[in-house]
């Protein structure tokens, strides 16, 4: 059986599981407490009762509000709807009317209106109508002392029948809840690691690609009258592709991390292949990894967008560093000085620049990417030198930047 095949029937056993597991109790684990009314309809049936045609009227009555109401308790909806509580209202005065006008048995249709209550009612509302409805109960009872249980029994259960019911079904509810919660986190986290993967891939293999690219074109021109600096070309071919295989590895794994260093030497030599002259000036302090790896992403990003869209001869990466904050500066001559230039804006772009505005975001920094005052493109960054980890956010993308 194929590795497919094996891991789909793991997953249909895994869901036929979770589809055992006991659920909250329906409206049908309530229906058998109706049995407790057995005690009046003999009464009923064998003539005990004085007006037995109110008293049957009235049985049936209960019975019918009692099941309509526990079906209602278990839809959330129509659990908080008016029309549940005027059934409630309509049951406690049957049940009141029963239990004054014939006593005996016909006293435990409070339980069974308990029962109802612990459906509907919650929280303060639940507490107050439980001991009403158990008070009375006692009440009543020694008022007709003809009770088939004494008044303080019938009045505990009353009141203890109500609370459980509705300690069970808000646990029940609850359970379920956090089943739906765990699920909707599992697949939040599922697609957070798509996002992060498909972010990282596409700054990974789109500068990695363009650079390939450039280094053909150039040694496929310098081939005919200089073999050496093609034979150079083809080997930082052979480097970057086997660093990017690298690279990709460490990316699916989540453990790799950027260096502002590296990225500004690979940009040189990526720059240097397509024919523009890039300059580097640092200053200041030492970074913090994180801040390092989030600027090797801009600096990654925007020497992608020049080799590729731009017609720059010249780029240039500044650097400035002090203790709480750190700017990166890239800009490059692709655009006409006589060209009206627009302010910067911040976010700019799809993929690669929207992608890393929002890292920079969630790490307390931020970007903007523009045309330049006097020409060409400028893509600025700036953070806390001390960044956290910004790596795992969750982050949407969109289309590269063409300046």
């Amino acid at each position: 059986m194929s590795r497919n095949g094996r891991a789909a029937r793991k997953e249909r056993r895994r869901l036929q599981k979770e589809g055992r597991r006991p659920g909250p109790p329906g409206p049908y684990a309530l229906l058998p407490w109706l049995l407790m009314g057995l005690g009046s309809f003999s009464n009923l049936f064998q003539g005990e009762t004085p007006n037995p045609w109110i008293g049957g009227i009235g049985l049936l009555a209960f019975n019918s509000l009692y099941i309509s109401v526990v079906f209602r308790g278990f839809v959330k909806e129509k659990r908080e709807s008016p029309l549940s509580y005027v059934l409630l209202g309509v049951m406690a005065v049957i049940t009141f009317g029963l239990a004054i006008g014939y006593g005996g048995s016909w006293l435990l249709f409070f339980p069974l209106l308990s029962l109802a209550c612990g459906t509907i009612l919650r929280h303060r509302w639940l507490v107050a109508g439980l001991l009403g409805l158990a008070v009375a109960a006692c009440l009543i009872a020694v008022w007709r002392d003809d009770s088939t249980s004494t008044p303080w029994t019938l009045g505990y259960g009353t009141f203890i029948s109500g609370a459980v019911t509705a300690a069970i079904l808000t646990l029940s509810e609850t359970v379920m809840e956090l089943r739906s919660t765990r699920q909707e986190l599992a697949r939040t986290a599922v697609e957070k690691e798509r996002l992060r993967f498909s972010r990282d891939l596409h700054d990974l293999l789109g500068h990695t690609l363009s650079v390939v690219v450039v280094k053909s074109e150039a040694a496929r021109r310098l081939a005919p009258r200089d073999m050496d600096a093609a034979l150079s070309q083809v080997a930082d071919i052979e480097s970057v592709g086997r660093q990017a295989l690298t690279e990709i590895r460490e990316a699916v794994t989540g453990y790799r991390e950027g260096s502002l260093a590296t990225e500004l030497d690979r940009a040189r030599s990526a720059l240097t292949a397509a024919g523009i002259e890039p300059s580097v000036r640092r200053s200041g302090p030492p970074l913090a990894p994180q801040a390092e790896a989030l600027l090797g992403w801009v600096v990654r990003e925007a020497v992608t967008n020049v080799v590729r869209h731009s017609t720059a001869t010249t780029c240039a990466f500044v650097v400035e560093g002090t203790s709480g904050r750190v700017r990166l500066t890239v800009t490059d001559d692709g655009r006409t000085p006589d060209t009206p230039a627009a302010p910067p804006t911040p976010g700019i772009g799809g993929t690669g620049l929207k992608g890393l505005t929002e890292r920079l975001a969630v790490a307390g920094g931020s970007l903007e990417a523009g045309p330049g005052p006097a020409g060409g493109f400028v893509v600025t960054a700036e953070l806390p030198a001390d960044a956290p980890e910004a790596a795992d956010a969750d982050m949407g993308t969109g289309p590269t930047l063409s300046p």
